[in-house]
């Protein structure tokens, strides 16, 4: 039997659908607990900050360009 590797993926989509939602409403505090200062894909990071850059959300870019990369 393999072991069910899907559950840490299933969690990290869940999350990122959950980012984009608190960008595009502008929910600054629940971007800020979103975001757990872990690095993030540059594709990612790049996406969710044009997102933010749509409504023009200062606090929401900033929180977003002082994510690490994941190398």
């Amino acid at each position: 039997m393999r072991p069910n590797n899907t559950e840490p993926n299933k969690q990290g989509i869940a999350n990122f659908a959950a980012l984009k939602t608190a960008i595009v409403n502008g929910e600054e505090q629940l971007v800020t607990e979103l975001l757990t200062n872990q690095p993030m894909q540059e594709l990612e990071k790049s996406y969710l900050i044009d997102l933010a850059k749509l409504n023009n959300n200062r606090t929401i870019i900033k929180l977003l360009e002082d994510i690490p990369l994941k190398k």
